[in-house]
């Protein structure tokens, strides 16, 4: 008996006139309401909402630590068989023969920018200073912390943070959905990659409550990732000369929240509205263009032969030890400051709140790579969206950081990068190495990463309205009501802000990992759905049965 042809029509109710013309009414309005509910909980009760918010992510990190580490790594194995299957890797996510619509140095800039960008500027000297200090060696006694025997160490967990296992959370979710869309013409939303599983119901209220949880995932964690670059750019600003951002203590204020977030709020609302064709693919042209220019001045002036140490032993270090640190789950033994409790400890503020991290990105990174890579085979999607950006981030991490973690082992430094604030580090770098010289050369260049910086917020940021929107409109990937865009720019603003104010980045990072959680359930199913949806295209290829369809989905239903 021959298979029967896929599902190729799933219907989603929008509606036809009125004020949400051409939205999903039930998605939409539910998001907005859980979303403005939380806005209004973190600024009129931020005590109560810190404590509970607190009380909720202490049970997350308890019971479901194996649950995000085993399922980032499934995602990991998916995509690497995914790519080295033939049968797979060479199917064109797209009608055969279709070509892809963007360069690919316009395809990595905006996959980049998008993805990660906001992160390097943070992070790329954060953490190997933060894991030269301590990580689950020095716990053990195995490497010294904040000594040369720890270096290699300090890089084989940050790459393993900021490598396969955070491009392949996006790869997943982006796959899924530009398969399922552009091969099989179903709506370009959450909800159309798990049909293989639930096939028509997810017309109905199973799919729109996919599609929330995936809108709520996408807030909480673009606002976290823009909660980190407030603070950050609020330092920059600081830096060259802009004062009142910050208080004594040099933490930022509710007046430099503010009027950091507006700027950038304000920039990524006008950009949506403009759409992926133009400012968003112009931004990230422009972030792709300073980062060259930032990370090209770190490996000719900063740490050259330390940071091609650090790249060649990190990668080589993270390779050996990738399958131990993917799979393997500390548990506590209840006694506060044993070495149990302390790995379990270091593992739920690091691996486990990245994975939250990427798990809540995922809907918004996954989409929008979905968006710009129509007519790109699987083997080159997964090649693209996986592997080259996680070169990237470790050549970011090996000359950016290698220059810090080198300046105070080796160049004087005495602390002014290490005690830093994080979101401060990378400025306090670049003033030690070039103050020196030039103080006008040293403000140059805090400029310079001030605006790389900001881009790469307005792009996050347009691109996460822009995505919103998207799953509300069923997958519409069509101009979208101004009305809509702004609300999503402000309720963004206002999520960040809010949060920011009731308990800093933590409790950002707390409402970020309570709502990666029902999501990252969504990313498994989508695993074995893709799979399964790939074989059984086998199978019908094999019997002359139809495995692509015309994409006519973009338009409002009844």
């Amino acid at each position: 008996m021959a298979p029967k042809p896929a599902l190729s029509k799933l219907p989603i109710k929008l509606a036809t006139s009125g004020f949400y013309r051409g939205f999903s009414v039930d998605v939409t309005v539910v998001s907005k309401i859980i979303i403005s509910a939380l806005v209004v909980w973190a600024i009129f009760w931020p005590v109560h909402a810190g404590k509970l918010l607190g009380d909720w992510n202490s049970l997350i990190l308890a019971n479901f630590a194996a649950w995000y580490i085993w399922g980032v790594a499934l995602f990991v194995i998916v995509c690497i068989g995914l790519a080295i299957w033939p049968a797979a890797g060479r199917l064109n996510l797209g009608q055969p023969g279709e070509k892809p619509e963007f360069s690919n140095f316009s395809w990595f800039s905006m996959m980049f920018s998008a993805g990660i960008g906001v992160g390097m500027l943070t992070w790329a000297v954060a953490e190997p200073v933060t894991h030269f200090a301590n990580n689950p060696e020095v716990i053990q006694g195995i490497t010294t912390g904040g000594e040369a025997d720890n270096v290699r160490m300090a890089y084989k967990w940050s790459f393993l943070h900021w490598g396969t296992g955070a491009w392949a959370c996006y790869a997943i979710a982006g796959l899924s959905m530009a398969f399922f869309s552009y091969r099989r013409a179903l709506p370009l939303t959450i909800r159309s990659s798990l049909t293989p599983l639930f096939g028509k119901s997810l017309s109905g209220p199973l799919g729109h409550i996919i599609d929330i949880v995936a809108v709520v995932a996408t807030i909480l964690g673009v606002a976290q990732t823009l909660g980190f670059g407030v603070e950050q750019f609020v330092a920059g600003l600081t830096r060259i000369g802009i004062s009142g951002l910050v208080n004594a203590e040099g933490a930022t204020t509710t007046f430099g929240i503010i009027f950091a977030l507006v700027i950038i709020m304000g920039a990524s609302t006008l950009s949506a509205l403009s759409g992926v064709g133009k400012g968003i693919k112009w931004l990230s042209n422009v972030n792709m263009v300073l980062s060259v220019i930032l990370l090209g001045f770190f490996i000719i002036f900063g740490a050259t032969f330390f940071g091609g140490n650090a790249i060649f032993f990190g990668i080589w270090d993270y390779l050996i030890a990738l399958p131990q640190m993917s799979f393997n789950v500390w548990k506590t033994d209840g006694v506060e400051g044993s070495e149990a409790f302390l790995l379990t400890q270091w593992q739920g503020w690091w691996p486990v709140f990245y994975w939250a991290w990427w798990i809540a990105f995922a809907p918004f990174v996954g989409l929008f790579l979905a968006r710009i890579s129509r007519g790109r085979t699987i083997r080159e999607f997964v090649l693209g969206a996986m592997l080259v950006p996680s070169i990237m981030c470790f050549i970011w991490f090996a000359w950016a950081g290698g220059t810090a973690i080198d300046l105070e082992l080796n160049g004087g430094a005495n602390g002014i990068i290490f005690d830093a604030a994080n979101a401060d580090k990378i400025f306090a770098m670049t003033q030690f190495m070039l103050e020196p010289v030039s103080e006008w050369l040293s403000w140059g260049m805090t400029l310079l990463i001030v605006v790389l910086l900001m881009t790469f917020l307005v792009t996050s940021a347009d691109s996460a309205v822009l995505i919103v929107n998207t799953i509300n409109a069923g997958g519409d990937e069509g101009p979208k009501a101004r009305p809509h865009i702004l609300f999503w720019g402000a309720a963004l603003g206002l999520v960040v802000a809010g949060l920011l104010i009731s308990g800093g980045t933590a409790a950002i990072k707390t409402a970020m990992v309570i709502g990666a959680l029902p999501f990252s359930f969504v990313m498994v199913l989508m695993c074995f759905a893709l799979v399964f949806a790939i074989f059984n295209d086998g199978l019908r290829a094999a019997a002359g049965v139809q495995t692509t369809f015309a994409n006519n989905n973009a338009k409002p239903t009844g």
